[in-house]
């Protein structure tokens, strides 16, 4: 796993069960939401304790928006969507982490959101090392 510079930080266990990491950006490790139905890319803020935006420093909420644009910019590049969904909701998982998620007229969920739209269907394993690589580069 990807481990941010900050001691006493630790992903939430959600988080880690049901997405991948990708990368890090700096203040935030970016990971791949394991479900094949939507590309949906989650950023965390390696702060500890933090659940809200207003939680993190004004220079990190400046990052974090800064962060959320570049991955928001490349998966619309890499997927060719029509809609970039973005939102840091924290209902079930409290951690602080913000999902960007390419929408597009005819998937699955259209027009409601994902979250909670059917069963998650992981990737198979090629699938989501190419789904991996192909945002790295676009990055």
């Amino acid at each position: 796993m990807l481990r941010g510079l900050n001691a006493g930080f630790a992903l939430d266990a959600r988080l880690e069960a049901d997405s991948e990491p990708l990368m890090w950006l700096g203040l935030c490790e970016l990971r791949v939401m394991n479900d094949r139905r939507f590309p949906w890319l989650i950023l965390v803020p390696q702060r500890p304790g933090a659940e809200e935006i207003h939680d993190i420093t004004p220079l990190d909420q400046a990052m974090l928006t800064f962060e959320t644009n570049m991955v928001a910019q490349a998966l619309k590049r890499v997927t060719g969507c029509t809609k970039i969904n973005t939102g840091a909701l924290g209902n079930i998982v409290r951690q602080l982490h913000v999902h960007v998620v390419a929408r597009n007229e005819n998937d699955a969920a259209w027009p409601g959101p994902v979250w909670g739209h059917g069963a998650r269907e992981p990737y198979a394993g090629e699938d989501l090392h190419r789904f991996i690589e192909t945002v790295k580069a676009a990055l």
